[in-house]
């Protein structure tokens, strides 16, 4: 288990901490992931809200403003993590935004429906939109038992 890792935005503005292993890692395909990360997917690690402290910075809304909160670094717009509606136990922080980055591939990956051609992540699970809501506890558990193997 990991003690405590932090990261920052491209600017170094922004810093943040999370203490503990991360629920799970994921890949998203989704069009709009595609879009905000100009590239083919974004890379999240998730995180419990209590396990994730801001150090330095300020930050912004972005994306569609909408109900899932993307948050920015309010100087160099770097997205930094994600807040989903309803859902204020977790944050997603953007895992290449760490200082040291996990270097083994995402445990899961959702929108394939929406995935380029092309980009192949490895993933242990794949959905084509969002796991089912009752997945979601099995597959932490998974997640944390490769993580203490």
């Amino acid at each position: 288990m990991q003690d405590a890792a932090e990261g920052g935005c491209r600017c170094g503005k922004l810093r943040f901490r999370v203490t503990g292993a991360p629920l799970f890692t994921a890949a998203c395909h989704c069009r709009g992931c595609q879009q905000m990360a100009a590239s083919a997917f974004s890379l999240t690690s998730c995180y419990l809200s209590t396990n994730f402290e801001l150090l330095a910075g300020e930050t912004v809304i972005g994306g569609l403003h909408g109900p899932i909160r993307h948050v920015f670094c309010d100087h160099c717009l770097s997205w930094v993590f994600t807040r989903p509606e309803g859902m204020d136990e977790i944050v997603n922080v953007r895992t290449t935004l760490l200082d040291a980055p996990p270097t083994d591939p995402p445990f899961l990956e959702t929108y394939t429906s929406e995935a380029l051609p092309w980009a192949v992540t490895k993933a242990r699970h794949s959905f084509e939109t969002l796991p089912p809501m009752e997945r979601f506890q099995p597959l932490m558990a998974e997640f944390a038992s490769l993580a203490h193997g």
